[in-house]
């Protein structure tokens, strides 16, 4: 190897020992930087609509859960086993009358208005915009004892009562009508009915094929500002009529995080001389507004549900009109606020700082507009 090559050879040799120029390793992680947080950004923001996605999931769940329990519960109102109509039906009392009821005369029966749990010409009650239930409730129906619930009623809501028999039968061993003391039961046969809180029997001779005894069913469906998981979550609960022991209410929670529920009924005015109701609804009110002589044969009904946790960096700035929830009343940030009633909902005006503003939550907005099947009778 001449003297020439043998420096070139020396000088690439250098060269390549001597590795990156300072340069060149900025450039290196400049571009290693931007990788990463690409790579990152791409993670989070995946994150962020994977708890998005889930959230809304769960919002829909709850609904479609919620609508699965009122839905059949609603469209049976009025269903009084074998027997087609409530007038027939011997036992019950209103609840404007001026005593309880010879059926259900105890004091637990009667907390939540005097023949609350025996109206039964009232299949479908409702309250608009407050909790109510009757003119007579009593303090006691709020606590409910034995249940360790304190009702804490959102104050803008509405209420909503159904009353009708249970859809199963009750038989003993031998398929024969069976009936219980100190339960609720409607005695049907095709031409008579009663109610009874006895285990007399239901007429001589009990006969299957021709009577039938159903538990009574007394469901009054309202929204409370609290659940039984987490103090400050509202969620939908009942008042339900219980079937053992002592004639009673208890309190049931259906689903935590329904922050208001909203009730129209749909009514068909009385019909003209000659003429027969059609079951069809001309027209839907406030259940308030329904006549004396009107025929309520459907219900619609709104649930506003709302996640359980609130969402950092998001905000509801929806504007939620529904039922008599109009923007044109005017628009609240609680639906706990006073004169809250009938106006239209609007979280984000929550001035609230803390993480629990009402604006941090995601709603979703749900309705049901459901036929009653016995509106005319059974």
């Amino acid at each position: 190897m001449s003297a020439r090559e043998l420096s070139f050879y020396r000088g690439s040799v250098a060269a390549r020992m001597r590795g990156l120029s300072l340069i060149e390793l900025m450039v290196a992680l400049t571009i290693s930087a931007v990788l990463i947080f690409g790579a990152t950004q791409v993670y989070v923001d995946s994150r962020n609509a994977y708890n998005v996605n889930e959230t809304v999931a769960r919002l829909q769940e709850n609904a479609r859960y919620a609508m699965s329990v009122m839905e059949p519960d609603i469209r049976m109102a009025n269903y009084w086993g074998l027997l087609k109509g409530a007038g027939y039906v011997t036992g019950q009392a209103a609840q404007t009358a001026g005593s309880a009821g010879t059926v259900a005369p105890g004091a637990a029966a009667q907390y939540c208005g005097t023949n609350f749990a025996i109206d039964l010409n009232t299949f479908i009650q409702g309250d608009n915009n407050q909790y109510k239930l009757s003119n007579s409730r009593q303090t006691n129906c709020n606590t409910l004892a034995g249940t360790g619930w304190n009702t804490s009623p959102v104050l803008s809501a509405d209420t909503l009562t159904v009353r009708r028999a249970s859809i199963v039968a009750n038989v003993d061993g031998a398929g024969k009508p069976l009936t219980t003391s100190n339960v609720l039961e409607v005695c049907s046969s095709r031409t008579t009915a009663d109610l009874r809180s006895s285990n007399a029997q239901c007429g001589a001779p009990p006969d299957p094929l021709v009577q039938r005894v159903n538990n009574l069913v007394v469901n009054a469906y309202y929204v409370d500002n609290n659940s039984a998981q987490l103090a400050g979550l509202p969620s939908l609960h009942r008042k339900a009529l219980s079937s053992a022991g002592t004639i009673k209410f208890v309190d049931q929670e259906i689903m935590a995080g329904v922050e208001d529920l909203q009730v129209q009924f749909g009514i068909e005015p009385a019909p003209p001389a000659g003429k027969y109701l059609t079951g069809i609804a001309s027209k839907y009110v406030n259940p308030d507004q329904v006549g004396a002589t009107d025929t309520v044969v459907a219900v619609r009904f709104w649930l506003l549900l709302r996640a359980e946790t609130p969402e950092i960096g998001f905000t509801d700035r929806n504007i939620y009109q529904y039922a008599d929830r109009l923007q044109g009343n005017g628009i609240v940030s609680s639906l706990n606020a006073a004169g809250s009633a009938t106006k239209a909902y609007q979280p984000s005006l929550d001035a609230s700082t803390a993480i629990t503003n009402r604006g941090r939550y995601r709603r979703l907005l749900v309705s049901k507009t459901i036929q009653l099947r016995n509106s005319l009778g059974t």
